[in-house]
């Protein structure tokens, strides 16, 4: 019961965070995203543009950190907003409660980047994809040049590493985390994991992972790597307990050479700097393996296929997909356009986005290669290193107790 009662005080809460923008007097679409920072701001100006134009009024959401918990119970109450973001499961997990978006105009011009990981195996799709999220690390090149490295140097975990003891002994932070949005610890796993146990085209588990047969003993030479990171000094000492703003401001000042997100980072340090930041791919963990970057959906919006205003939801979407508006948000991301045919503004990152055009991307982690829910096991394992509350023993025992309960293998 008081689970319950709790979950119902935070949905509560996360609707009443942002007022309904209530400029016509048409009906309202509830409308949820899960943005942070400045494309949330930029977005919440779109719905009023949109208001203002058509008289339709939007009660718009950002409920961050508590997203992903609040559309589960909303799932489980069959209860979704008319319009919603995906953050990276419109197929696997949403799919089933969205509207199939095939037969709106603007289908054809979805870029190829994006259009394989947004559909089903019937051909289907079910967002609008605004941007596309193709990132790798975040990092500062003035203190890459103060300590003397060439970003293309960083080939394996073994190179960054080295550079991240130049970092400290120059007086900077090497990697900032903020535990107390603990998606900035789960979103380090999920990106590191794919060169442990994907990238390698000659040693990999893609097979395993996917069927059940993964040996969960390996997952301890990633808890061992980011507990040795720790201890040696490469994490802000507040990694446990500080947030996504702290992070974005430290890198804006200047005082940070990496950072575990996308661009989205940048155009929100920005606001605290210009540092002068620009993004590198990931290194691999295997000698002989090359770095890669990671794809998928960033701001991907849906309809509720029982939304009770479908026609108007479909209009909100439609909106959303004029190129004069599509530019915009993806440009508030620091992302390319989810659209062949728009252009957006990717700022510090534009010669990184050429220079790193033929690298290998692959999709996030968890979406694929994890059952739904194990996210929030990155985040707990993480901050559990952290705060010194769970060896790699513990963290190897719990990841596969979590794994095997939620494949039905137990």
């Amino acid at each position: 019961m008081k689970r319950l009662l709790s979950i119902g005080l935070i949905l509560a809460l996360a609707l009443t965070a942002l007022p309904a923008i209530t400029l016509g007097d048409g009906v309202t679409l509830n409308v949820w995203t899960n943005m942070t920072g400045v494309v949330n701001e930029t977005f919440a100006e779109v719905c009023r543009e949109f208001t203002a134009e058509t008289g339709i009024n939007i009660d718009y959401a950002a409920p961050a950190n508590d997203y992903e918990a609040l559309m589960k119970t909303k799932m489980a109450t069959e209860d979704l907003p008319d319009v919603f973001s995906t953050h990276g499961w419109s197929v696997i997990r949403y799919s089933s409660f969205l509207r199939p978006l095939n037969d709106q105009l603007w289908f054809g011009d979805i870029s190829e980047v994006i259009i394989p990981l947004i559909t089903d195996d019937d051909g289907n799709i079910f967002v609008l994809p605004v941007d596309i999220d193709i990132a790798g690390i975040v990092y500062n090149r003035d203190i890459l040049a103060e300590v003397g490295v060439d970003v293309d140097d960083i080939v394996t975990w073994t190179d960054f590493a080295a550079v991240c003891e130049l970092v400290k002994e120059a007086g900077y932070i090497p990697v900032y985390l903020g535990g107390k949005d603990d998606w900035t610890i789960g979103q380090f796993f999920d990106w590191v994991a794919p060169s442990f146990f994907v990238t390698n085209e000659a040693e990999n588990d893609r097979d395993a992972l996917i069927d059940g047969t993964f040996d969960w003993n390996k997952w301890g030479a990633l808890a061992d790597m980011f507990a040795d990171w720790n201890q040696r000094g490469f994490l802000n000492v507040d990694a446990a307990t500080s947030d996504y703003a702290t992070c974005t401001t430290e890198l804006g000042l200047g005082n940070v050479a990496f950072e575990f997100f996308g661009n989205y980072a940048i155009v929100d340090a920005n606001k605290a700097g210009p540092a002068n930041l620009g993004m590198m791919p990931i290194p691999a963990y295997f000698e002989g393996d090359t770095p890669t970057l990671i794809a998928g959906e960033r701001l991907a919006m849906g309809v509720w296929k029982d939304s009770k205003h479908p026609e108007e939801a479909l209009q909100f979407i439609n909106f959303l997909a004029r190129p004069e508006i599509m530019s915009k948000l993806a440009s508030a991301n620091g992302a390319l356009a989810g659209f062949e045919s728009v252009e957006s503004d990717t700022g510090a990152v534009a010669g990184d986005f050429e220079k790193y055009a033929d690298v290998r991307t692959f999709p996030y982690f968890d979406r694929i290669y994890l059952p739904n829910g194990m996210w929030n096991d990155l985040c707990a394992t993480g901050l559990g290193i952290l705060n010194g509350s769970m060896s790699t023993e513990a963290i190897v025992d719990y990841m596969r107790e979590s794994y095997l309960e939620k494949m039905d293998l137990l």
